[in-house]
């Protein structure tokens, strides 16, 4: 399969347990609802897929079971990142050998590098796969923010790494990066209640959290703005603005993971500690959201 381009809306999925183990029917379960949606592509093992609390056998284990559930009708980007180089070139490595289309590379978080230790850590990757790499900048995580020059010059040496996942939350940053590298560079946002607004300025798509539970919405979302028709998108961007809160209501995944539970798409809510179930308060504010929304 020719590699479609990374744009529309791609799934950030959540990783599903049961008893504290990955569940893998229900992984598999919920890849096949995702395409039967119309989704543009899944993202398996990001912060969403509980990539942090995950053993390494157990993220590649996820990275396998999504590439083999997807059987090449979609593109999989699998999240590679860590904030060990020597880790991210271990897990890029590993995913290309799976056969993931491209790879998800957040900002080494904690360690706080400067924009040089930044680039070297980049580049070291991009050079270990020939496949796409999207960057990841998301500061509130990691203490971090990707420049604008920064992806400016991995950009230019290298010609696979053209995507970013934009989650700062500012219009104007995707402005800055449109600016300095216009279609030589595609942005996705990694919120979704900013999708439009991101789009507006000149992003293509979104990873989304919200496209877990409603696929076919988040889609038609962003392919009306791709589209042109920002009236369409606006509309549907109102209806489902609750929800995109509401999925955010507490530290993601245990929002969307409670939605995907109560909808039956998975077996079970659970997260790894030190992320637990939602509080009673904020379980009854999504369960308003969703009802808002259905």
């Amino acid at each position: 399969m020719k590699l479609r381009p990374l744009t529309g809306t791609l799934t950030a999925l959540v990783t599903p347990l049961r008893r504290q183990q990955v569940a893998y029917d229900d992984l598999r379960a919920l890849v096949e609802f995702q395409i039967k949606g119309g989704i543009d592509g899944l993202v398996p093992v990001g912060s969403t897929g509980e990539s942090s609390t995950l053993s390494h056998a157990e993220h590649m284990e996820v990275v396998r079971c999504v590439i083999e559930a997807a059987r090449h009708r979609v593109p999989v980007v699998a999240g590679t990142g860590s904030n060990s180089t020597r880790e991210a070139l271990g897990l890029t490595r590993a995913a290309h050998a799976a056969g993931a289309d491209a790879m998800l590379l957040v900002a080494p978080y904690y360690n706080r590098p400067t924009q040089e230790g930044l680039y070297r850590h980049f580049a070291k990757v991009a050079e270990a796969t020939d496949r796409p790499i999207v960057l990841y900048s998301i500061p509130s995580r990691c203490g971090v923010e990707l420049s604008v020059p920064l992806v400016a010059r991995l950009r230019a040496k290298y010609p696979h790494v053209r995507y970013i996942k934009e989650a700062g939350g500012s219009v104007d940053r995707v402005d800055q990066l449109k600016q300095a590298l216009g279609a030589d560079l595609t942005v996705l946002s990694g919120d979704d209640s900013l999708t439009l607004p991101f789009m507006a300025v000149g992003a293509e798509g979104v990873i989304s959290v919200a496209s877990n539970l409603r696929p076919r919405a988040v889609v038609r979302l962003t392919h009306l703005a791709l589209a042109g028709d920002y009236r369409g998108a606006a509309r549907l961007h109102r209806r489902l603005y609750p929800l995109f809160k509401a999925l955010f209501v507490e530290t993601n995944p245990a929002p969307i993971k409670a939605a995907l539970h109560q909808a039956k798409l998975i077996g079970s809510p659970e997260l790894r500690l030190p992320l637990c179930e939602l509080s009673p308060a904020s379980l009854a504010t999504l369960r308003g959201a969703l009802a808002a929304t259905a």
